[in-house]
């Protein structure tokens, strides 16, 4: 399904501008910000009601966008994550120090995702780097798998919400380390 360019470049703008913006990914809505800018993601933080330390994932259209992340991998290490993607596979991949803390929290990896749902990957490709996306929903409620429910948590809140449906996976992404080959959580 393709998505309205004019969509795709006002949220991208957004985010350029330190917003907090809501979107669809493969099995929900996610919020997103900018990676970089630490009021922007203090901001979504506060927002999901999520404490630092927990970290949060990076979300590109494409691998080459995570650059410098993927360089100290192994061939084999780095062949295993990109078979996966695009896809719904997010993997906790070394940091070394690559990543502000406010990204990383109390880990020493990054968990990083190259997503194959339309608008997210579009946005990021648009927006020109890898962009935080976590589940849009308050800390202890489920995430939101509409817009309708985005706009019921967070209202007049965010600074863009939309892009259309979810890819319609009821299951949200897998989480694998890189390092202990672990599977974090399901997919």
């Amino acid at each position: 399904m393709a998505y309205p360019q004019l969509d795709v470049r006002f949220a991208a703008r957004a985010l350029a501008a330190g917003g907090v913006i809501s979107h669809p990914t493969e099995s929900v809505w996610g919020l997103a910000c900018d990676p970089l800018n630490p009021d922007a993601v203090a901001r979504l933080l506060q927002l999901k009601n999520r404490p630092l330390a927990k970290g949060l994932i990076l979300v590109a259209g494409d691998s080459d966008a995570f650059g410098g992340l993927l360089e100290n991998l192994s061939a084999e290490q780095r062949d295993k994550v990109t078979q996966t993607w695009p896809g719904p596979v997010t993997w906790l991949v070394p940091h070394f120090g690559r990543v502000p803390p406010w990204i990383s929290g109390d880990h020493h990896s990054v968990a990083l995702r190259c997503s194959n749902h339309p608008f997210t990957a579009a946005l990021a490709r648009a927006f020109g780097a890898p962009i935080v996306s976590t589940s849009a929903n308050p800390g202890g409620c489920q995430p939101a798998r509409s817009k309708y429910q985005v706009l019921r948590y967070f209202g007049d809140q965010l600074d863009f919400v939309g892009g259309g449906a979810t890819g319609g996976r009821q299951s949200p992404s897998e989480i694998r380390d890189l390092v202990t080959g672990q599977v974090v959580r399901a997919g």
